[in-house]
This record gives C-alpha cells, sequence and structure tokens, in this order.
C-alpha cells in the first residue's frame, strides 16, 4: 500500500528490511514470497529490476535511513512491513520483537499502530470477503 509514494533510495531500502523480516524465522515461507512479489510489483519494475533478493550486512544503516525520513515515509514503511507476517499462517515472535523494535525506532505511537494494523487487517479482510465471493 502506497509503496509507490517512496523514492528510489527508500523502496530500495524498505525492500532490504522486508527481506530481514522475513528471513527472521529462516527462508520466506511461500506465502510471504507472494507478498513479497505483491510488493515489488507496486514498486516498480525499475527498481524490482536491480533488486537482488540479498539480505543486506547493515541492517542496522537501514533502520537509521528510515528514523531520518519524514513520518509520512516511516508510517508507509510501518505499514506495509507489518503485512508480511500478519498474512503468513505462523506468526513467529521474533517477526514481532522486530516490528516492535521498529515501531520504536521510527517514533509511532501506539495509537498509530492500532490505526495502521487495522488497515492491514481490513485489507486481509476483504481479500478473504473476494475470494470467497469468487469462489461460490
Amino acid at each position: 500500500m502506497l509503496l509507490q509514494m517512496l523514492n528510489r533510495k527508500e523502496k530500495l531500502k524498505f525492500l532490504d528490511l522486508a527481506l530481514h523480516l522475513v528471513s527472521i524465522d529462516g527462508e520466506p515461507s511461500n506465502f510471504e514470497g507472494r507478498i513479497l512479489m505483491m510488493m515489488l510489483a507496486e514498486i516498480g519494475d525499475e527498481v524490482a529490476s536491480e533488486y537482488t533478493f540479498t539480505l543486506s550486512d547493515d541492517y542496522e544503516k537501514t533502520i537509521s535511513f528510515f528514523e531520518e525520513s519524514p513520518v509520512t515515509v516511516r508510517n508507509i514503511v510501518f505499514l506495509n512491513i507489518s503485512k508480511l507476517p500478519l498474512f503468513d499462517d505462523l506468526y513467529n515472535t521474533k517477526q514481532h520483537f522486530f516490528l516492535e523494535e521498529i515501531r520504536t525506532r521510527f517514533g509511532i505511537t501506539d495509537a498509530k499502530k492500532k490505526q495502521l494494523m487495522r488497515l492491514v487487517y481490513d485489507e486481509r479482510d476483504l481479500n478473504e470477503k473476494i475470494r470467497r465471493a469468487v469462489n461460490s
């Protein structure tokens, strides 16, 4: 959601952060991989073509980059990062702690987190309603 609003560098850094999240519990699940591919499509071909899906060594540099970004960028990144573990059947507690660290470091309040998470759940629920409607 709204990833197209990010600039080229923000998009690449976002993908790096997303890959760090899905790699916490090993290789990305099939579903996490599909969500990543959908995000990659939203980001656009020009950035997607140069991304290698290689985990960077400098996670701290990526977090610091976003700490200095405008609040809108941090909210978009947190919103989209939050989607990855919640759409998977297995929710790893390490991913929860990872998201909490990002939330804290990005200066996202509990109230804003709840607002953004509600949007993630609403999107997931809408996708499920669509699946049911087309399958019946």
